[in-house]
């Protein structure tokens, strides 16, 4: 698991929060399974099958840093066929939902 932690918040429902876009492997034959594993956790918000390098990218919330590398660590490195995690933490979001976002 490679966690690029850069540490910043991001104001969301009056709540600060973590945001993290997660880069994905998976074995060979569990993609579907995984996703929809991830798409039932409610701390995934969005979850996409890819070309390219990874296999799936999904976005991610967390209350801190500390519970950003819990869920990493805790849940979704317990999922079968899950092979490894790459995380970028969102440092600053220019534009969200179609929106401009003036943080």
């Amino acid at each position: 698991m490679a966690l690029l932690a850069f540490s910043d918040t991001f104001k969301m429902d009056k709540v600060l929060t973590v945001r993290a876009i997660l880069h994905i492997f998976i074995e060979p034959g569990k993609i579907e399974d995984v996703g929809e594993a991830l798409a039932k956790m409610p701390e995934i918000i969005d979850v996409y099958e890819v070309t390219g390098e990874y296999d799936i990218i999904a976005t991610a919330k967390a209350n801190d840093l500390h519970k950003l590398r819990s869920l990493i660590s805790e849940k979704l490195m317990k999922i079968h066929g899950i092979k490894a995690v790459t995380t970028s933490v969102v440092l600053h979001t220019y534009k969200l939902n179609g929106k401009e976002v003036f943080e």
